[in-house]
């Protein structure tokens, strides 16, 4: 994923409601127009990126529903959501605390 697209993302999940959205929806216009290579290649740029912390509030929620991955973007508290927050990582059913530092 080229760093155009990655700025163009990162303005749409900052007008993003916190809450749980699909990729799709965050891509915008021209998503259903694309093959199915390039969606799928797309989808799993953006998972690795937001799992690396590329995209500040936003985390995968390991789930998928409606035929596709579900993430969240948290609301974002006075101190921007930054390094050492905490946030909650849903294990085998179970609630863990994991620590997310920013790189």
């Amino acid at each position: 994923m080229d760093t155009a697209l990655q700025n163009r993302l990162e303005r749409a999940l900052r007008e993003q409601a916190p809450g749980l959205f699909h990729f799709p929806e965050i891509y915008g216009q021209g998503w259903s127009g694309l093959y199915i290579g390039d969606r799928v290649k797309l989808g799993n740029d953006f998972l690795r990126l937001v799992r690396q912390g590329r995209f500040q509030g936003v985390e995968d929620t390991g789930e998928k529903k409606d035929g596709g991955r579900v993430y969240r973007k948290r609301k974002q508290g006075r101190d921007g959501g930054g390094a050492g927050r905490t946030a909650n990582a849903v294990l085998a059913g179970f609630e863990a605390p994991l620590q997310i530092e920013r790189l």
